[in-house]
């Protein structure tokens, strides 16, 4: 087992929050990022090289040769291996490790020593299994439909911000800041400045929602767990914005460290043919300088907002959502903390 690398906090619920839970899928980097030479990328507590086969398929291993320590990444491709550039250690994607050149047939050969991750690639960006031991078959990458359903289009937006990953998880659990922090914007001008809220069950998690008022503004936002954490909105759009009804972004926040996130927004609108089209230049040519106008507000005061924010806050009414959602995480830390107790005595 990896050992988390965070934990300043002495709580280790809180420890396990901030490095991110196990045993989910996370998307990790844009698939750009990936490209002749293996990439190292400290994500969810670890250190993760990548890199690709002459096939272009992706293979991750923990950033550390079984040897030494040495960092794999800086090391040579020998298509689904990576040749450890300390003392040549030979390291399969699995983990097996297949040579050893300097000590041929000693007990590291052949034996899977390193700690292997699944990836895949979907919707421009890298998904990645954050297990904590070998997992021969994971559990299936489930995505909203927005970014599954043949009639969706989408766009990849990806940020890296400074500050705690929850923190950007509050920010989407909180529609009640469009009115206000992006009221200039020409999605977000309209509705009321109050509102009621209620919280309402999914099959899959629960929707945060405005009780009198919808398709009007940032009116909702769902919260979901289908082997991933995702969240997901709509805003309507003006005329002006072209075809395909309201305008929907399906979000995942992955840290990277104690104040660091990787934000991913897909931007998604359910258009097909020619309509598709339309939107896509529409998108590229006009709309998307506004949103990343929208996306930079938020940026801004997230990343102004003190690491200890949420240890002195004077919650109300509309905050109901993001108390869910942070007693829902505990609630999920606390359960893999007792399984991995458990697992340990077992052992």
């Amino acid at each position: 087992m990896i050992p988390i690398q965070i934990a300043k906090a002495a709580d280790p619920v809180e420890a396990l929050l901030e490095a991110g839970l196990r045993n989910l899928w996370y998307p990790i980097c844009p698939s750009s990022f990936v490209q002749e030479q293996p990439v190292s990328l400290r994500r969810l507590g670890r250190k993760i090289a990548l890199w690709r086969d002459a096939r272009g398929t992706l293979h991750a291993l923990e950033d550390h040769c079984p040897h030494r320590g040495a960092p794999l990444s800086q090391g040579v491709i020998l298509g689904d291996r990576l040749a450890c550039p300390y003392h040549g250690v030979q390291v399969r994607c699995d983990g097996v490790v297949t040579k050893v050149p300097g000590s041929p047939g000693c007990k590291l050969e052949g034996s899977r020593a390193a700690l292997s991750f699944h990836v895949q690639e979907r919707h421009g960006a890298v998904f990645l299994f954050n297990s904590d031991t070998h997992v021969d078959t994971p559990p299936p990458l489930l995505l909203p439909e927005e970014l599954e359903g043949a009639e969706w289009s989408n766009f990849l937006c990806y940020v890296e911000w400074k500050g705690d990953h929850r923190y950007v998880a509050d920010n989407v659990m909180d529609p009640m800041h469009g009115t206000f922090l992006h009221k200039q914007s020409h999605s977000m001008a309209e509705g009321e400045s109050e509102a009621q809220f209620q919280i309402r069950a999914t099959d899959t998690g629960f929707v945060f929602e405005k009780t009198g008022q919808k398709g009007v503004n940032f009116d909702w936002t769902e919260w979901g767990s289908t082997n991933i954490h995702w969240m997901r909105l709509a805003i309507p759009y003006p005329k002006t914005g072209g075809p395909g009804g309201s305008f929907s972004i399906v979000g995942c926040y992955t840290p990277i460290g104690p104040n660091m996130t990787a934000v991913f927004f897909w931007r998604c609108r359910k258009v097909s043919g020619w309509l598709r089209d339309t939107w896509r230049f529409l998108y590229r040519n006009r709309l998307e300088a506004r949103h990343w106008h929208v996306l930079e507000q938020d940026r801004v005061m997230l990343e102004a907002m003190e690491p200890d924010a949420n240890q002195r806050e004077h919650l109300y009414a509309h905050d109901v959502g993001i108390v869910r959602l942070r007693r829902q995480m505990k609630q999920l830390a606390k359960e893999q903390l007792e399984a991995q107790a458990a697992a340990k005595v077992a052992a």
